[in-house]
């Protein structure tokens, strides 16, 4: 599988993915997986639902000192899937960490260091879902 084909939106059944194809693996991450995991099924649908949930939590990030939070609508998370896939993807950006209210549709972002909105809203919609809004919390 190559790039254009991970992103033609078709369902993939993957057993084993191992490649050095830094964009493939880009885009895979944001899907929630990663290279060199077993995975099952791979989805990459508009809107970045998948349908469904996987019983996979992402790892809990701690930060030593938040020094402020900002809250992002984000649009498109209809499961518990979407919840873990977005936190996932914050919470592998140095200095911050997020956690979802799926009912609401936010993302709370905890800062310990300065980092641009940009590059946590480009993460997000890389993944496939909607910033509409970011606010102070």
């Amino acid at each position: 599988m190559n790039l254009k084909e991970a992103q033609d939106g078709k369902e993939y059944i993957i057993t084993r993915i191992e490649t050095d194809d830094e964009e493939l693996n880009a885009f895979l991450f944001s899907l929630g997986c990663y290279s060199g995991e077993a995975i099952t099924v791979v989805r990459h649908l508009k809107g970045g639902c998948c349908g469904g949930g996987s019983g996979y939590k992402p790892k809990k990030k701690r930060l030593p000192d938040i020094r402020y939070r900002k809250i992002f609508t984000v649009e498109g998370m209809h499961c518990e899937h979407c919840k873990n896939r977005v936190e996932e993807v914050v919470n592998h950006i140095p200095g911050v960490t997020g956690r979802v209210d799926l009912k609401r549709g936010e993302l709370t972002v905890s800062y310990a260091e300065d980092v641009e909105d940009a590059k946590i809203k480009e993460r997000i919609e890389r993944a496939g879902y909607t910033v509409t809004d970011i606010k102070d919390a």
